[in-house]
């Protein structure tokens, strides 16, 4: 139903940036919850960043707070992760994912489980 395609990961040296697209295939929804997450390896699937395709509200995981933003172009169908002051900590593959829950509260947006499609993800290798 929706295919999500993740790009621009890459190299980058400690205090870089880099800006991720995740392009989105099918039919998107302004109710649908699109969020980032990353795994690094070793370690769990952690929460980054969310919002929905109408817009409004983001949200941020503490770690990324003030440094990454999340947006959104519905005309292209496409959500951006900006990755500004990067630290090698940040070095995972980082993967987009949705929602297509109408009722998911913004609570629950750092759940992964509650995540419906995921993107085969890119690898971002912050050098320090």
């Amino acid at each position: 139903q929706v295919q999500l395609v993740e790009s621009g990961g890459g190299l980058v040296q400690a205090g870089g940036s880099l800006r991720l697209s995740c392009a989105a295939s099918g039919r998107t929804f302004s109710s649908y919850v699109m969020g980032w997450f990353r795994q690094a390896p070793g370690k769990e699937r952690e929460f980054v960043a969310a919002i929905r395709w109408s817009g409004g509200s983001r949200y941020y995981a503490e770690s990324v707070k003030g440094r990454f933003t999340i947006s959104r172009d519905n005309t292209k169908n496409t959500v951006y992760l900006e990755m500004n002051s990067l630290k090698p900590e940040d070095t995972a593959v980082y993967y987009c994912a949705a929602s297509a829950s109408a009722s998911l509260a913004s609570t629950y947006y750092s759940d992964a489980y509650r995540y419906d499609y995921w993107g085969q993800g890119t690898q971002v290798t912050v050098s320090s």
